[in-house]
């Protein structure tokens, strides 16, 4: 540990004033301090340069604070300084500082350049009622009207997204995922260290943001920095834990259905889709795949499905990939229900008539037999069937549909009110952990209905739940999506047209499928699902399957750059479906637009939402161009401009500076071709990209078994550099083709590769420049 130093603040421009401060004890240690006065004591701990860790207990002594969100131990390593004053002690990293108000135990977070990021009020930690769950923990800060403020998982029904101004009850439901993450556009994110479930009110008070839990026992959370909203993500990572890399079929197209009721139906839609020449890589089995009475016991009906194993083997023969639907609940006349009893990992019968008493179980997440068994069921009932991963429904846990029963449950780890709304992290920690354990050469991949922070480590995608096929729903989607990202868990999805209503043959349903389909193509999991008629893409009018097809086919076309940037999310903590403020939070007109992201750090989206419309706003964020994906027109930034959105066309912007791969069209994401991966360059910036390729679908890349290839490119000079090969893995090409195209007006545009490239270059492997 290098010691704490001590030294004047001065030069920040801080007065202390000591008038009337309370006599306190300040006990220093290897990470921070303790501040104890009267009402209770304050810790502050460094946990690494940027994070800084708080916690106001009610008591004399710091409780024993389990985290199922944090991971990693605070970096004893960092140098850190530490300042007693009258009346505040002032703890500084070579980033930010935190000074503690010796008067009334409020703490406040500065920049170097003494610029207030966030500040508790005063008296606003409020620690009340204890009870057999805890006390109540309230805490109090400052708001600011200037600053936006994001994340805090998905909520409904809310077409916007700055949270300012706002109140969000966390608590899981089906469609609503509650994880207690801010993003603030100054550049900080706050991680409210408490599962409980939680409402959270940002300025409805004139000048207050809050946070009131119904249980714990301590106000706890962590304060990161960035300044960018990246670095501050990076800080979260490094607490929670970082992204694994998910295999490369699974950014494909997904077709789901609720449900498919036969290995016959399943194994026919596969075989339209080969057939008719549609690309597809995975498809899912849903619920119910069991006989009647024998939900939990992971067994199929052998009517329906004869031989399971059989398949999954055609699916696989197929080049397509298959997970199917799992869930913590268990009727009670199963072998899996029997064991989980004996282990004492069940909730007990509380439900009511949807699930009554006597027919179904819930097991226990939180305790650690109950999470082995979990996912010891699942891999010697399914993983060894083949099965490629997991749709973990019901997760939030469902309880029969009655929110809120869990508060008064006992879990393994402690009072249910005190833990509610980390059980989706539990669950999937359970199959994650039993996945690599029987499955190790195949990369965990879970769809789950819900989340908790942290839960990007569990190799998750989270999708929005059951929702309604409606144009406002698609609109408050596009923002729910981009909250749940800002939150630092990066893998999202919705199901395309909505889980409820919709009829392929209903040319109004058809307009909002379309333009559903355009969103999710951009979206980091791209699937369609939905219960009633099925929604194969050529199920619609043939006008609308055209389109439909088209995007498809654009997805894949983008796949060496979507698998690129998905190393990105796992090698330097970077997030894929971005708002815009992560980009251009120097830009405030950013601030509030709800309805633009960026996709990577190329491509900028712009979702229609509204029906008949040819013409939507699009913003362009400030120092920086713009081009149409579609035509190739240039357009400055800064500026509103009427973006054409005929029916077959999403407003799709580029970056100038960027450098994007794109690979040809084929039918499954790891068919090998051979033709060349196109390069299309946007001039009017420096840029570049990083080309990463790895063997698909296993853990050899942790090991060090993948390539990357840096793209430079430089506007003034105009050239290309494809720097030297990094790293190699079995199965690498020795050498790759690509063809290089400068985008312009009518020019490398639009979805069909370019005929007559401006470069031809067989790479292999050594740096090398190309000039235009």
């Amino acid at each position: 540990m290098r010691p704490a130093k001590f030294f004047s603040f001065a030069f920040l421009g801080l007065f202390f004033l000591a008038s009337g401060v309370n006599a306190g004890q300040l006990v220093k240690n290897d990470t921070g301090f303790d501040y104890s006065s009267g009402s209770g004591i304050v810790r502050l701990q460094v946990h690494c340069e940027n994070t800084i860790r708080v916690i106001h207990s009610p008591v004399a002594k710091i409780p024993d604070l389990k985290s199922f969100t944090v991971i990693s131990p605070a970096d004893r390593t960092v140098e850190w300084s530490l300042e007693e004053a009258d009346d505040a002690v002032i703890l500084a990293t070579d980033s930010l500082y935190a000074r503690l108000d010796k008067a009334d135990g409020s703490v406040s977070f500065n920049d170097r350049a003494g610029n207030v990021l966030l500040a508790e009020l005063p008296a606003g930690t409020q620690i009340t009622s204890a009870s057999q769950a805890g006390y109540c923990i309230s805490q109090s800060f400052k708001a600011d009207p200037k600053e936006a403020l994001y994340g805090l998982g998905q909520q409904p029904d809310r077409p916007f997204l700055n949270n300012a101004g706002t109140s969000v009850l966390l608590q899981q439901q089906n469609g609503k995922v509650s994880v207690p993450v801010l993003l603030s556009s100054k550049g900080y994110m706050l991680l409210w260290d408490n599962p409980a479930v939680t409402q959270v009110d940002l300025g409805v008070n004139p000048g207050v943001n809050s946070w009131q839990s119904q249980a714990g026992q301590a106000v706890d959370y962590y304060f990161m920095y960035g300044p960018a909203p990246d670095q501050a993500v990076a800080q979260y990572r490094r607490l929670t834990g970082g992204v694994p890399m998910f295999a490369h079929w699974t950014w494909g197209f997904w077709q789901c259905k609720e449900r498919y009721a036969s290995q016959e139906e399943i194994l026919g839609i596969l075989a339209q889709y080969r057939q008719r020449q549609i690309p597809i890589d995975g498809i899912i089995q849903d619920w119910q795949y069991w006989r009647p009475g024998q939900w939990g016991s992971h067994e199929f009906d052998p009517v329906r499905f004869p031989d399971p194993a059989a398949l999954v083997r055609t699916v696989h023969d197929s080049n397509a990939h298959i997970i199917i639907s799992v869930w913590p609940r268990f009727d009670v006349d199963t072998n899996n229900c029997k064991e989980l009893e004996a282990a004492g990992a069940l909730y007990p019968e509380l439900y009511d008539n949807v699930y009554p008493a006597g027919k179904g179980r819930w097991y226990d997440a939180f305790n650690p037999a109950g999470r082995r068994l979990y996912g010891r069921m699942l891999n010697e009932r399914l993983a060894s069937l083949g099965f490629d991963g997991w749709w973990a429904d019901g997760c939030e846990a469902e309880l029969g549909g009655k929110w809120g029963q869990m508060n008064h449950l006992q879990s393994a780890a402690g009072p249910g009110a005190q833990v509610y709304n980390a059980y989706p992290l539990m669950h999937t920690t359970a199959i994650a952990e039993g996945h690599k354990s029987y499955m190790p050469d195949k990369r965990v991949f879970i769809l789950a209905r819900s989340a908790y922070a942290g839960q990007q480590r569990n190799g998750v995608v989270t999708w929005s739940g059951d929702i309604k096929g409606r144009w406002e729903v698609l609109a408050s989607q596009v923002s729910a999506g981009l909250n749940f990202c800002a939150t630092g868990i990066p893998y999202w999805n919705t199901d395309i047209g909505g889980f409820f209503g919709g009829e392929p043959s209903n040319p109004g349903y058809g307009e909002l499928f379309t333009r559903w389909f355009q969103f999710g193509t951009f979206c980091p999991m791209f699937r369609v699902h939905g219960t009633g008629a099925g929604k194969e893409l050529w199920r619609f009018s043939q006008s609308t399957t055209d389109i439909l097809v088209k995007y498809n086919h654009l997805r894949y076309r983008l796949l060496p750059y979507i698998y690129s940037v998905a190393w990105q999310v796992t090698s330097n903590d970077y997030t894929m479906m971005r708002p815009l403020v992560m980009d251009f939070y120097q830009d405030e007109k950013v601030l509030n637009i709800s309805d633009q992201f960026m996709f990577g750090p190329a491509l900028m989206v712009n979702p229609v939402v509204t029906p008949k419309t040819a013409v939507r706003k699009v913003y362009l964020p400030d120092k920086v161009g713009w081009y149409d994906f579609w035509t190739g027109q240039y357009y400055e930034g800064g500026k509103e401009i009427e973006a054409d959105c005929p029916i077959d066309t999403i407003p799709l912007l580029v970056r100038s500076g960027s450098v994007v791969p794109m690979g040809p069209v084929v039918q499954y994401a790891r068919e090998q071709v051979s033709e060349p991966i196109e390069l299309r360059i946007y001039p009017g910036a420096d840029g570049s990209f990083t080309l990463y390729s790895d063997e698909g679908d296993n853990y050899n890349y942790e090991k060090g078994l993948y390539s990357i290839i840096n793209l430079q490119w430089h506007d003034q000079a105009q050239t290309l550099t494809f720097g030297q090969r990094q790293g190699d893995y079995p199965g690498m090409a020795a050498a790759i083709q690509f063809r290089v195209v400068i985008a312009g007006s009518g020019k490398a545009c639009g979805l069909e590769p370019v005929a007559q490239p401006d470069k031809e270059v067989i790479y292999d492997g050594s740096e090398l420049t190309v000039a235009f």
